[in-house]
């Protein structure tokens, strides 16, 4: 007992001694970590995960070697500007999952500057006071530093050499490195190569591992462009030889082929807006009567990554996946891609896309060009004359882009239209604009009526008011175009771009609150709904509506449909199809099982909604469902998000053409 007394003494004296030798390093480290742990609590809330902590300091104690480097007397600077580098990355990664509920990343900077650079309204929304915190890491260090100097005490000392201290400090930070390896999982490891869902990542490692993982990956192009295009090539063929199915017909074939298209990309429009009333009157009353008449996808998902609601035109229009290495709009664009709008051309369509803010938002004047479109009406193109939120308030977009469709008409070709709205955007501001909708609750309280707030003037209230105006918008539209007599040999879709970016809690309000007390229920109390991820996952449904003036179709397809599914299901009606197209025709499926694979790797069937980040399983039919049914689809998942980013990363279907010549 004794001898491991005398060991453990031995050990934190040579501790002391190393902190004594070099305080500011050691510092470094306390605060880095614990700037690691924070963002963590602040983000995926998992700040205390022994993996985790383990990495943050290992890469900590090895970076922090770098103050050994170089002259004694410049040492501290350069610390002190790491420090500051590290404290950036974490000032950078909180206000960037603020925006996106994800992390940044090396080959996402493009599209963070899209996101970031558009208004002061989003700079507002997106960065926080708090996120500067993190800052405080080199102030403290400055601090500590200066008041050493101040003291005569020297920041570091002789009792130790260099030498020593790196080799030990790597031995230790390779041994922790060690002992986190040895708790993960094959699965584990999956997620760190792939790097699909960065939440897992950061949630189970840390925001450093993560980093540092996502600076690896982003040179791999650089490597992979050289030598793993053959095999990128090889994977993609196989698959398609492998799931590659005849076309069927079915009773929607070419009941659209020559009508006039106009696709409404309805920003951040969720179907839980569809079902909602306030005080005896709908959210969505318009869209609610265009999805009653005309052909009503129920159960259908947006599959966007950080693109958001440019990866939404990317799959919607190509039935690919969007890239998890960036966005195709920004960093893909010049590849060669089969669309629905280079289909309709070749149809003798003509392609047009207006949109209420800039051409160059989304590199989408370049990338529109590349999927097909004859010319962008862009922002340069409309009067503003009143602006909401992120640029020309949605009415006016409309009302403006009327003349325009007349133009088009005039032609004397069929057209395809893509009408892209803007102003249901958040933060969900302006609404002094937009018409009065308060979101409070009436209830009868002994015999006397009270109006409670409910969830007036909370984010998810606002964004419900906000969505109220733009269903006002489209019904408008779709009335002035009939007024103008454009509605005639022309069918109307309709589809949320994603979902509005809400956090749970205010779902949790939505779902939990008592207006009898005013309170919200907790875990525990009678009626209390536990709001889980897949609860939440099928609360951001979006719409997909086709509707026609001369036909109501009156059907609503409860199938799980996925963006990915739009082109071939579409297209189906349209009399068009793309050979590489990932996803299905609804339509040909007859019973129902269909799989909606999201871009982080988890997916939805109509039995099952898997969550990839956490492993979780919850059940939707309360089917028995074997082993081999989730592994099956989990397979599906990957083999789909693969292909889709080779198909991208490598240009393949401009190769895969070429090579048929």
């Amino acid at each position: 007992m004794k001898k491991v007394k005398d060991k453990a003494q031995k050990w934190v004296n040579r501790v002391i001694k190393y902190m004594k030798n070099e305080p500011l390093y050691w510092l470094f480290v306390i605060v880095t970590t614990l700037d690691g742990l924070l963002l963590r609590t602040l983000t995926v809330q998992n700040p205390f995960t022994i993996r985790a902590l383990l990495l943050d300091l290992a890469f900590s104690l090895l970076i922090g070697l770098l103050y050994l480097i170089g002259p004694r007397k410049k040492r501290f600077r350069k610390l002190l500007i790491t420090s500051i580098i590290l404290s950036a990355i974490c000032v950078i990664n909180s206000a960037y999952y603020n925006w996106y509920e994800s992390f940044a990343s090396i080959s996402l900077l493009a599209s963070s500057v899209n996101a970031f650079g558009v208004t002061d309204t989003i700079k507002k929304e997106v960065v926080h006071i708090y996120d500067f915190i993190y800052f405080l890491a080199p102030l403290i260090l400055y601090v500590t530093s200066y008041v050493l100097k101040k003291k005569n005490k020297s920041t570091t000392s002789q009792i130790l050499p260099k030498k020593k201290i790196a080799v030990q400090t790597t031995l230790v930070s390779l041994l922790l490195i060690a002992i986190s390896s040895i708790m993960m999982l094959p699965s584990d490891w999956s997620r760190l190569t792939k790097l699909w869902n960065r939440e897992s990542v950061v949630y189970a490692y840390g925001i450093y591992t993560y980093q540092t993982d996502d600076f690896i990956q982003s040179l791999q192009p650089k490597v992979t462009n050289i030598f793993g295009f053959d095999h990128a090539l090889k994977k993609v063929t196989t698959y398609y030889n492998e799931h590659q199915t005849k076309h069927k017909n079915n009773e929607y074939t070419d009941i659209l082929k020559g009508k006039n298209i106009i696709a409404i990309h309805a920003e951040s429009f969720q179907e839980i807006a569809m079902n909602l009333t306030f005080n005896g009157k709908e959210v969505t009353p318009y869209v609610n009567k265009l999805a009653k008449e005309g052909i009503f996808f129920s159960n259908f998902y947006s599959e966007v990554a950080v693109g958001t609601s440019s990866d939404a035109e990317f799959t919607y229009a190509t039935s690919m996946m969007p890239s998890n290495k960036g966005t195709v709009f920004v960093n893909y664009f010049k590849n060669q891609y089969v669309t629905i709008q280079n289909l309709l051309k070749k149809q003798g369509y003509n392609v047009y896309s207006m949109h209420g803010n800039v051409g160059k938002f989304w590199n989408r004047d370049v990338m529109h060009k590349t999927m097909g479109y004859d010319k962008l009406y862009a922002k340069e193109s409309y009067n503003i004359d009143e602006v909401i939120g992120l640029g020309l308030s949605d009415k006016s977009f409309f009302t403006q882009s009327i003349p325009k469709i007349q133009d088009i008409k005039n032609e004397g070709n069929p057209y395809y239209i893509t009408m892209i709205m803007l102003s249901n955007h958040t933060p969900f501001s302006d609404l002094d604009l937009m018409e009065e909708f308060p979101t409070t609750m009436t209830v009868n309280i002994g015999g006397t009526p009270v109006t409670r707030n409910y969830i007036n003037n909370t984010t998810l209230g606002n964004y419900f008011r906000s969505v109220h105006y733009a269903d006002s918008a489209i019904g408008e539209f779709i009335e002035n175009l009939d007024k103008a007599g454009l509605l005639e040999n022309t069918a109307i879709v309709i589809y949320g771009d994603h979902d509005a970016r809400i956090s749970k809690q205010y779902y949790d309000i939505l779902y939990n609150y008592d207006p009898i007390t005013d309170t919200v229920l907790t875990e525990g109390d009678k009626g209390y709904i536990d709001y889980n991820n897949y609860r939440y996952e099928l609360d951001r449904k979006v719409p997909f509506i086709i509707w026609t003036k001369d036909t109501q179709y009156n059907t609503e397809v409860t199938t799980p449909t996925g963006m990915i599914d739009v082109l071939p299901t579409l297209g189906n009606m349209l009399g068009i199809s793309s050979k590489y197209a990932l996803g299905t025709d609804i339509f040909n499926i007859t019973d129902g099982d269909n799989t909606v694979v999201f871009s982080d790797g988890s997916y939805l069937t109509d039995k099952i909604y898997y969550n990839v980040e956490n492993s979780e399983i919850y059940s939707i039919k309360n089917d028995v469902t074997s082993e081999d049914y989730i592994k099956e689809r989990c397979k599906h998942a990957d083999d789909l998000i693969q292909v889709s980013n080779y198909i991208i990363a490598y240009d393949l279907i401009k190769e895969m053409e070429e090579r048929k010549k």
